[in-house]
């Protein structure tokens, strides 16, 4: 395929997909399914492209098996999360404030733009792999990137997890481990993983697709991510305040004194 060919076809898949999940919301009366499909749509365009696609290279392998990785363990710990629970308060919020429109509003709010930003987002990991270039040290420094941000998007989860497990903790803020240098040790190495790919992608001369990075980190930090969760966080954990004073937002960095 060649690069306009494969965007469509992805794009395409990832509509369909997103309008089949629509339907099945639908029916369940709960539309915090697509969470745990966001991070396999990207899986679902790398396979795409690494299949249908004849360049042979090991950017090609790298870039489809971390996004693989990265796609399967948000799944898996979103749906292990969300099991058994209500849908989420954002959708319910959502759901009351348009009423008897829902049906069709969150076909175009929540999947219909999902599914645009997923088609952007995974331009890099789509059009990376259409290059034969040796890796080189650009590469090489994605895959750090890559590998600091699922650790610590992995170690971040784990942790708030079992934080959360003990009762003893319920309304509490969560201040230890790595969430003792940053409010969002899960949203920071999202931004390091989309950054890493981007890397990867740019040094098979895909430098132009920095609007990924660009996109996913705006969407973290003031969009769909950091500000949002903040705003709910402030009104419903005590000394959450205090949190914010003494931890750093965003980027680790050591507390400083409340």
């Amino acid at each position: 395929m060649n690069l306009t060919t494969l965007l469509v076809v992805n794009a395409g898949v990832i509509f369909a997909m997103m309008v089949a999940l629509w339907l099945v919301s639908l029916s369940r009366q709960d539309v915090s399914i697509v969470d745990i499909f966001w991070g396999l749509g990207f899986v679902l365009a790398a396979w795409i492209t690494c299949l249908g696609t004849e360049a042979a290279s090991a950017r090609k392998w790298w870039l489809t098996l971390l996004t693989t990785l990265w796609g399967l363990r948000l799944a898996g710990y979103l749906a292990w999360r969300n099991h058994g629970k209500p849908e989420d308060y954002r959708y319910r919020a959502m759901r009351e404030a348009y009423g008897s429109r829902f049906w069709w509003i969150s076909l175009l709010l929540v999947f219909g733009l999902q599914g645009l930003i997923m088609a952007v987002v995974s331009i890099p990991v789509q059009v990376g792999q259409l290059s034969s270039k040796v890796a080189g040290p650009l590469d090489a420094l994605g895959v750090l990137f890559w590998s600091v941000g699922f650790c610590f998007e992995t170690v971040g989860d784990f942790q708030l997890a079992r934080f959360k497990a003990d009762p003893a903790n319920r309304g509490q803020v969560m201040d230890r481990g790595l969430w003792r240098y940053t409010r969002h040790p899960n949203y920071f190495g999202d931004f390091l993983v989309w950054w890493g790919l981007y890397l990867i992608a740019a040094s098979g001369g895909a430098w132009w697709s920095v609007f990924s990075p660009v996109l996913m980190s705006v969407l973290l930090l003031r969009v769909s991510g950091v500000a949002l969760l903040e705003k709910s966080l402030k009104s419903r954990t005590a000394g959450y305040e205090a949190y914010i004073r003494r931890t750093s937002s965003f980027f680790p960095w050591p507390p400083r004194s409340d």
